[in-house]
């Protein structure tokens, strides 16, 4: 199928089904939005690979954006991961070897098609980010840079499976959605009279996830293996890192910053788990033109000024009372020139018997021994703000089933920006236990607001 679209400065065709021929057999499929003139004026070439099923998973997200940067001189390439969606093989897990692979083969193909400068770049959001940055370790020729969204660094302590060392909630609810997903059939319009062969063969496959999950409850091999921050060094490539407060995985972004040694940006805004132009909480941004200036500057070699600029943007959130869902989240940005940044300072507090306080006073053992139903007001991990009511609400009843320590009110306003860390000395009755550490803003009334939080066994 061949569509038209005319609206952009170069006028594209839409591309689907286009099967990607992978070296055992299997064929992937993807759909290709390419400017009609290619052939005659090759174009750089952007891949998004992921499992949601392109044609009914992501379709309406995609249609907004894919064609909108084709439009700007790219080939943009949406593929289903083997074994989802329209794409033959099987899926058995998250960031497989043979995902890196089929990712590395399809790179090649791209950069080897005729209306292809030979340039690859490659994008995505939560899988596509984490796959995007995993592949960039691999080092395939034609991968010429990355955008890497709402993603983290670190599969084992900062993804929704285990946190501190806690089995997360999160992990049976998405290995749920992926048993829901990896069940679906392919298209009978796209694959033909195969299609419930396919399905079949999927059906007998599938599995939980979790059952996996669960047999590697500590940092071991398994996790490292696509964990990016075990080998910086290893990505020598120029990539952006973008993400929002209100998303799972804003602390990957300045530790990206930090860690790559490559041509890096990071981005951070109010967004919760979606592209910052479909932002929520907004304020939203249009984050398609800011993508094809990063993509003109480093695939096509055009000089668009986005690396002139600061290295580390975020939007500094004004105080606001708690509540389950912002319809947005009013600040200022500020741009750093790298991070960390010299224009940030460390502030030590001590937790005092009588409160925090900038010196350390000497007191009594302070006892503690929360009930089970601390934490229900601390928001769901990995929540997709918004309408969605799942932000942390107002803490104070949490404050008062642990150990609270408060400044004095404060005389000036204090910006925060940064991880916020906190040392104890401590001893347990027990072989083992949980330690959560919250850092929260008091209103004059009392009124308690969330602003991070940690934890630990």
């Amino acid at each position: 199928m061949s569509r038209i679209v005319d609206s952009f400065p170069r006028k594209i065709n839409t591309l689907d089904p286009v099967f990607i021929t992978m070296p055992d057999g299997v064929r992937l499929a993807a759909t290709i939005w390419l400017p009609e003139d290619a052939e005659a004026d090759p174009v750089p070439a952007i891949l998004e690979l992921i499992p949601y099923r392109r044609r009914d998973g992501t379709v309406f997200r995609d249609m907004k954006m894919h064609p909108y940067v084709a439009g700007h001189g790219f080939a943009c390439v949406r593929v289903d991961i083997r074994g989802s969606g329209d794409s033959e093989g099987m899926l058995t897990d998250e960031y497989t070897e043979q995902e890196q692979r089929d990712a590395e083969d399809i790179i090649a193909w791209l950069a080897a098609q005729s209306w292809c400068t030979g340039a690859v770049g490659m994008t995505g959001i939560s899988w596509g980010g984490f796959n995007a940055l995993q592949v960039a370790a691999r080092r395939p020729p034609a991968l010429k840079a990355v955008i890497a969204l709402c993603c983290s660094d670190d599969r084992y302590a900062d993804d929704v499976h285990y946190f501190g060392g806690n089995l997360l909630t999160e992990d049976g609810m998405w290995s749920s959605f992926m048993l829901g997903m990896n069940a679906l059939p392919p298209d009978p319009q796209i694959v033909g009279a195969r299609w419930r062969e396919m399905w079949r063969e999927r059906l007998e496959a599938i599995s939980c996830w979790s059952e996996i999950w669960l047999r590697h409850q500590r940092r071991d091999a398994y996790w490292k293996f696509g964990s990016v921050s075990e080998d910086f060094a290893a990505i020598d490539i120029p990539v952006y890192a973008i993400s929002g407060w209100d998303d799972t995985y804003f602390n990957a972004v300045p530790r990206l910053m930090q860690g790559l040694k490559g041509p890096k940006k990071g981005l951070i805004g109010p967004w919760s788990h979606a592209y910052p132009f479909l932002g929520a909480p907004g304020p939203a941004i249009h984050y398609l033109k800011q993508a094809i200036r990063w993509w003109r500057h480093w695939l096509v070699g055009e000089d668009t000024g986005i690396m002139e600029e600061p290295a580390y943007t975020v939007l500094i959130k004004d105080p606001h009372r708690p509540a389950q869902f912002y319809p947005d989240h009013p600040g200022q940005w500020v741009g750093e020139p790298s991070w960390p940044t010299p224009s940030v300072g460390v502030q030590r507090l001590y937790l005092n018997t009588t409160g925090l306080a900038m010196e350390p006073a000497t007191g009594p053992v302070m006892r503690l021994k929360s009930p089970v139903t601390a934490g229900r007001d601390c928001g769901r991990y990995g929540g997709y703000g918004g309408e969605v009511p799942d932000m942390a609400g107002d803490q104070r009843r949490e404050d008062g089933l642990g150990l609270c320590f408060e400044t004095e009110e404060l005389d000036d306003d204090l910006t925060l920006l940064g991880a916020a860390a906190v040392e104890l000395e401590l001893a347990s009755d027990q072989p083992q236990a949980t330690i959560i550490a919250r850092l929260c803003a008091v209103w004059p009334d009392g009124v308690s607001t969330l602003i991070t939080w940690g934890r630990s066994i």
